[in-house]
């Protein structure tokens, strides 16, 4: 793919030229204006003074940025929306105190390619056998993932459409707000794009067996998306905590808060309750129940449940003293996602004796203050 790199930008004196799938903005050395380049394309003609000019420099990666549609006062609003839920401290929303907001925009790697291609392999017919199956792929698909570490801000992914996209103009955001420049591989970025179309369309084919497949990215567009974001530190009690804000659509896309310890008490206490309940009353009954073709799965069925409800209970007591809020949609496209590692499951698990205890201890804790009248998180 045939790319050009921008020339030294300045801010443009006419109005900027209206952004498209095939055009980035170089800066018309004439009059200022913005000058829609097509890819490929050597000479270019200003639309506003008609200057011919000779497109020069390197072939870089294709820039684009996204327009700021949040003021500060939208963005200082859905962070205080944030503050509220039962998960987070009860006076969250009532001491909070915004410290800090900041308008920066973050650099994010982003490929758009149509996936064709076959696989030939196996699907599944029935409960004992399989059949042959050749699957056809031919879809557009598109990726993105940071280009900085964004450990501090929790955001991974962007939601972005074409129609976002406008031609970068470094001098005007650098006017605007703080702008990141890219710090991870260019490569490792292609590569990770290429492994989740890949992936994707092998998820799509639904093959128990795959034996040949050949699948091609045909015209892949690798850009760098500049995105806004608005950062929001808050007090409450002496601590610190941040809330990232969409600077183009408004949404909370991180968050941490304090977490509220009645939540998490109650939720130990009914997660010990309710899986116990399963774990013993429903592997009584699946037994019961059971025949000899399906009673394997019909007792692990409550085994995993009532064990699965324990440690969710657990996890949020354990864990909880603080909450993140990460929303699918801005997080990795690969990966786990918000499972739990298999090392967690089985620390846990260790942890079981210790759990049960706790939970006593919780529940005979709860009975004390109700017979007293205090009640937790009261303020």
């Amino acid at each position: 793919m045939t790319t050009s790199t921008p020339l030294p930008t300045s801010t443009p004196a006419g109005p900027p030229a209206p952004a498209n799938e095939q055009s980035q903005g170089l800066i018309c050395p004439n009059c200022a204006g913005v000058v829609p380049v097509a890819e490929g394309v050597r000479v270019v003609q200003c639309p506003y003074c008609n200057l011919h000019s000779l497109v020069q420099g390197e072939r870089g990666v294709r820039r684009w940025q996204v327009a700021r549609r949040i003021g500060r006062t939208e963005a200082e609003a859905a962070a205080r929306g944030f503050f509220s839920g039962m998960r987070k401290a009860r006076d969250l929303a009532r001491t909070a105190r915004i410290d800090e907001l900041v308008l920066v925009y973050l650099p994010f790697w982003r490929v758009e390619a149509t996936v064709a291609g076959w696989l030939f392999g196996r699907v599944r017919k029935d409960k004992d056998s399989t059949k042959p199956d050749e699957h056809y792929v031919f879809e557009s698909m598109e990726w993105n993932d940071a280009a900085v570490d964004v450990a501090e801000f929790g955001v991974h992914r962007i939601v972005v459409a074409r129609d976002d996209l406008h031609p970068f103009d470094s001098q005007a955001l650098h006017a605007e707000a703080m702008v990141f420049e890219p710090s991870e591989s260019r490569t490792e970025a292609q590569e990770e794009a290429r492994r989740y179309f890949i992936q994707r369309s092998r998820n799509a084919a639904g093959q128990v067996k795959t034996t040949y497949e050949n699948i091609q990215l045909l015209r892949p567009d690798f850009a760098l998306v500049y995105f806004p974001v608005w950062l929001i530190r808050y007090s409450y009690r002496n601590r610190t905590y941040q809330v990232v804000v969409d600077g183009a659509h408004g949404e909370v896309m991180y968050g941490k808060a304090p977490g509220n310890i009645l939540y998490r008490a109650m939720a130990l206490v009914a997660g010990l309750a309710v899986g116990n309940l399963v774990l013993v009353n429903g592997t009584i009954l699946a037994a019961m129940a059971s025949s000899d073709d399906d009673s394997l799965g019909l007792l692990l069925l409550p085994i995993a449940l009532g064990i699965g409800m324990i440690l969710y209970g657990y996890r949020q007591f354990r864990y909880g003293e603080e909450v993140e809020d990460k929303p699918r949609q801005f997080q990795k496209l690969q990966g786990g996602g918000n499972q739990i590692p298999f090392g967690e499951m089985f620390s846990s698990f260790e942890d079981l004796p210790q759990m049960m205890r706790t939970g006593m201890t919780v529940l005979e804790d709860l009975e004390e203050m109700s017979r007293q009248g205090r009640f937790p998180g009261k303020s």
